[in-house]
């Protein structure tokens, strides 16, 4: 399998989850589009700093870009006073290399001190991510560590020959049985969510690949790199 930054980007967006996982036919009826939600848990505290749990989160105002219609579950500090927004493909190599690469010193520095909010935003460019998003969110306060764990296994999971099984296997490791597994990738409610965020993206945002990096609402337009992502962070301290 080949997959670079741009491919299937444009992919069609209102398909029903059978026709992406099984091949199935066209869904006839639109799914309705969750609502974020809030989890009541508290957050992490780390010393006099606020983190946050991996709960889904009310939007932090009426920014378009912070309203997305699946609820963010940010990583950082609630009180956080710059946001870091990362559109992610978990296909996508660029992805996986940003998390293998700036993430780490992002986290050292700035997320794990709450120095900023950080939230990686699903964007779905083709069928082995809806299936790796729609586990992410369906581990709850997991959601990070899953996506982490599929950036970790990247080439071998979407290199696989059979991927849906390959996939499974990592969400083994959080817990999920076969059973679970198979409803998750049911949840018409859930499609339906990822796949307006992605819209989103697309005609509000003008998103135009992955990943692609918004700080409080403006896209980031440098290199995204530990280097170039933290000098536009300390300007916006």
């Amino acid at each position: 399998m080949s997959l670079n930054r741009r491919s299937l980007l444009i992919a069609g967006s209102s398909v029903g989850l059978a026709t992406l996982i099984y091949g199935c036919s066209d869904s006839s009826a639109e799914a309705e589009v969750t609502a974020n939600v809030v989890n009541d848990a508290e957050p992490e505290a780390s010393g006099d700093v606020a983190l946050y749990d991996g709960s889904a989160i009310e939007p932090i105002n009426g920014d378009a870009i912070n309203n997305p219609p699946l609820a963010d579950r940010p990583m950082g500090g609630v009180d956080a006073s710059v946001t870091v927004v990362e559109y992610i493909s978990p296909t996508c190599p660029h992805c996986a290399a940003f998390h293998a690469g700036a993430l780490p010193q992002l986290e050292e520095e700035y997320i794990e001190t709450g120095k900023i909010r950080f939230i990686q935003r699903p964007f779905r460019r083709n069928v082995l991510d809806l299936a790796v998003f729609m586990v992410a969110e369906a581990s709850g306060e997991q959601y990070n560590e899953v996506i982490a764990a599929y950036f970790d296994t990247q080439t071998v999971w979407a290199a696989s020959e059979n991927p849906r099984q390959a996939i499974f296997e990592v969400a083994e490791q959080f817990g999920f049985t076969q059973e679970r597994f198979e409803e998750v990738l049911t949840d018409q409610e859930m499609l339906a969510a990822i796949e307006a965020t992605r819209e989103q993206a697309l005609n509000d945002f003008g998103l135009q690949g992955t990943p692609t990096f918004y700080i409080n609402g403006d896209r980031f337009e440098g290199t995204p790199d530990y280097a170039g992502l933290s000098a536009e962070i300390e300007n916006r301290l």
